[in-house]
């Protein structure tokens, strides 16, 4: 997984969560509330690496996180509630994770388009641009009602939307203010499924130990396939598993 992980450099709930269900048979939940610790640790040490590089914009940060934290911690809380119906939390668990799978995979393929567009809506509607803050807000508040259910958004998805939204933002630095804001929220979730009790922590650092040589080689891996190819690949994939998940219910 690690080398999948590397090698598309998509977060890795949207490759882990799935194989975890469909492949080693782990419980949708405690799936989920693993991968999300997985991703916070994974990821953590990118944040100090894009700020080194000037790539993480903090205002934005600020307004993601203002509406995804208090959305993930009342879906946490809303998911203890609900634990003890497996049926029912394994149907929302997985109608929700095939929706995310789907929207990542449009992500990946409408992202360029989807910049194109914030770039056009902001040179033919410059007074869009007050609705910006609540926009990235209520973003947020999506990401954090998707994460802690299905472990995925906050990755290509939630960089999607920032590139729609500030079209005039460097890539580098989406990339390094959407991970800024992932590794918290992804901390978050996890932590708030660990004392749900939905965390498998052998599971957890099994998982660890094999994906850190396996992102390392992916990483390189990456630099000889063409990453157009790679991204129709992938998209393509999630958008199968997606499908599968949605129709599983």
């Amino acid at each position: 997984m690690g080398l999948l992980v590397g090698l598309t450099g998509v977060g890795g709930g949207s490759l882990m969560t799935p194989l975890l269900i469909f492949v080693f048979g782990v419980a949708p939940i405690t799936a989920v509330g693993t991968d999300l610790l997985f991703a916070a640790i994974t990821k953590a040490g990118g944040i100090w690496r894009h700020q080194s590089l000037g790539n993480i914009h903090w205002p934005i940060v600020g307004r993601l996180l203002l509406g995804s934290i208090p959305a993930a911690l009342l879906t946490v809380q809303w998911l203890g509630h609900i634990q003890s119906s497996t049926l029912a939390i394994d149907l929302i668990i997985n109608g929700t994770l095939g929706l995310a799978l789907i929207l990542t995979s449009l992500a990946l393929i409408f992202k360029k388009p989807l910049y194109r567009l914030g770039r056009r809506t902001v040179t033919m509607a410059p007074h869009m641009k007050r609705w910006r803050n609540p926009a990235t807000v209520f973003t947020g508040i999506i990401l954090g009602v998707l994460v802690p259910i299905s472990s995925i958004g906050a990755g290509a998805l939630g960089a999607a939307i920032l590139l729609f939204l500030y079209p005039s933002l460097p890539i580098r630095r989406i990339v390094g203010t959407d991970l800024a804001h992932a590794v918290p929220l992804t901390a978050i979730a996890g932590i708030g499924h660990w004392q749900l009790g939905s965390v498998d922590m052998n599971l957890l650092a099994t998982l660890l130990l094999g994906s850190l040589p396996g992102i390392y080689l992916g990483s390189h891996m990456s630099t000889v396939i063409p990453e157009r190819a790679m991204r129709t690949l992938l998209a393509s994939l999630l958008m199968l598993i997606g499908v599968k998940f949605m129709l599983a219910n």
